[in-house]
């Protein structure tokens, strides 16, 4: 009877995977919970809530659920929004769990509506100077807690408290965050058997024990099953709604493209296609499960989901295991988590905060297209020392608005750049059509038409996805292309790489000026896209092609 709703055979697989997943997820779990200002304890119950439920909901059999550094950070500014107001965590509570409650609520509505349709058309400068401000927060914020000292609420407190920091900062908690970096970064060199967090973790707290450092530590967490926390979210004012509606928007926001984000690499690893729409209902359940019994909401967790597939999971169950096991560990290890010092939680912290920045998008900021890098530099600077919800509509918006204005000049220009933006080849054109009537079963060949923007890359790699496996050669024919943004740049980067990997030869034709500058300046040509698969006219790479499949003898 059990077998018709589980295959048994991948029992031990996904106990593997649940189990080293849920040991990756503690430390971080404890750690999320204090950035967010609601406690370890928040931390862990959300782990427990999201990674259960969304595994048992969700539409992505693989995915390790759980608080995510992007939500701790929305969170965090919640929190300490909602204690302005009131003035104090516990009168602030029914404010943050009613916010949380409504972010999943959220969630699962843009799952009945398909909005995860429309996720993925977010400028990738607006995405990236998003999740560059949110690393950067992260470090921030954990510059005192690793120095043993109280943080400042904001990044801008911060920066103009550092004067404290130098003078009152304790050689002891300087000394343990420093150990807790110094195994994360070198354990995985000696064995990625253990998760290196999780041996910083015990390593540094065991130091700061038997040594009896006078430093700040967790304290006292509850043990047993939480309470529900409903009284709280029923008992809170009309005032605050305006604040709980815009916090909750953007929780179930970022939490839809954190957990997408994490939906597509589980696919890429597994060769398996999630569920977008089912995913945001479980996801949006967790968080509301969260909510109720006092937990930070999350995400779907890269870190967790890779590790878990890696470990041989392979069904929902390895995520539901990831979830039970955190739920074991605060029945039976609560007061033996209490002693963790907030310096090694810091020093877990501040490398998962450089890992959120966007370097590649950073290092080619002098070489995208201009108006791409002032978007992803003015929300970055919004994110980190402004507001989070601003910094995304206002990305969205300029990016938008900067968009239009280019196609409207190269429209004035007299160009003709078709619309925007289309990617066909199922009818081949005039000069293609006696190459493609002898090569049809080996070489696909594929029109870009009109500007390469943000707004086409999702169909571009959804067309990437549906080619033949078993065709030898991409032509991408690109004469009709005068523009290429940042998203247009990585997409194709991706596709080619993508590709490649499959043994599958791009080619890519009619290149003008500006795309040729752009796709040169970050390597794609001729690091990725050799230069004897780039030609001027396609007539030369129909030639350079019966050559190389002569050869074959394909």
């Amino acid at each position: 009877m059990l077998n018709k709703f589980y295959d048994f055979k991948y029992l031990k697989g996904d106990f593997t995977g649940g189990l080293v997943a849920g040991v990756v997820a503690l430390p971080l779990a404890l750690a999320f919970g204090v950035q967010s200002g609601m406690g370890a304890t928040a931390g862990l119950y959300g782990a427990i809530a999201v990674g259960i439920f969304a595994a048992i909901f969700g539409g992505t059999a693989t995915q390790a659920s759980g608080p995510t550094g992007p939500m701790t950070v929305v969170s965090a500014a919640l929190v300490a929004a909602a204690i302005e107001l009131t003035g104090s965590l516990d009168n602030a509570m029914g404010i943050i769990l009613l916010t949380f409650l409504l972010g999943g609520l959220i969630q699962v509505i843009f799952g009945l509506i398909n909005i995860a349709s429309y996720v993925k058309y977010f400028p990738y400068p607006v995405v990236s100077g998003f999740m560059s401000g949110v690393g950067l927060i992260i470090v921030i914020l954990q510059i005192f807690p690793f120095a043993g000292l109280s943080s400042p609420k904001s990044t801008i407190a911060v920066l103009q408290d550092l004067s404290r920091l130098f003078a009152d900062a304790n050689l002891q908690a300087l000394g343990l965050g420093a150990l807790t970096v110094i195994i994360y970064f070198v354990f995985p060199k000696i064995t990625k058997a253990i998760p290196s967090a999780l041996v910083a973790l015990v390593v540094a707290t065991l130091v700061s024990y038997f040594l009896k450092c006078d430093v700040p530590i967790i304290g006292d967490i509850p043990s047993g099953l939480p309470t529900i926390q409903v009284g709280k979210v029923l008992s809170v004012d009309s005032s605050a709604y305006s604040l709980i509606l815009e916090y909750a928007l953007v929780l179930a926001v970022l939490g839809s493209i954190d957990s997408l984000l994490t939906s597509v690499i589980a696919d890429n690893m597994t060769k398996t296609k999630h569920n977008s729409n089912r995913e945001l209902i479980g996801q949006g359940i967790g968080n509301m499960i969260a909510a109720v019994i006092g937990g930070i909401p999350g995400a779907g967790a890269t870190k967790g989901t890779v590790v878990n597939i890696n470990s041989g999971g392979r069904t929902r169950v390895s995520g539901t295991i990831h979830g039970l096991l955190l739920l074991t560990v605060l029945l039976g290890l609560g007061s033996l988590a209490s002693h963790i010092p907030l310096a090694v939680l810091a020093g877990l912290l501040i490398p998962i905060g450089f890992k959120i920045i966007d370097f590649k998008g950073l290092k080619h900021l002098l070489i995208i297209p201009r108006a791409d890098a002032i978007v992803l530099i003015i929300v970055l600077l919004i994110t980190t020392f402004g507001s989070l919800i601003q910094a995304v509509g206002i990305g969205v918006a300029l990016a938008s608005l900067l968009f239009m204005k280019k196609a409207s000049d190269l429209a004035a220009s007299g160009m003709d750049v078709g619309p925007v933006s289309d990617f066909d080849g199922s009818k081949p054109w005039q000069d293609e059509i006696e190459f493609y009537e002898t090569y049809k079963d080996r070489v696909i060949i594929k029109h870009l038409y009109g500007p390469f923007f943000f707004g086409f890359t999702a169909h571009f790699r959804d067309e990437i996805k549906t080619l033949p496996a078993n065709i030898k050669a991409l032509i991408i024919r690109m004469d009709r292309v005068p523009y290429i943004d940042q998203s247009g740049l990585y997409a194709l980067e991706d596709a080619i790489h993508e590709l490649r990997t499959k043994g599958i030869e791009v080619i890519l034709t009619g290149l003008q000026t500006q795309p040729m500058d752009k796709l040169e300046s970050i390597g794609l040509v001729p690091d990725l896209v050799p230069k004897e698969d780039v030609f001027e006219k396609v007539e030369e790479a129909f030639v350079y092609l019966r050559k190389k499949l002569g050869k074959a003898n394909v």
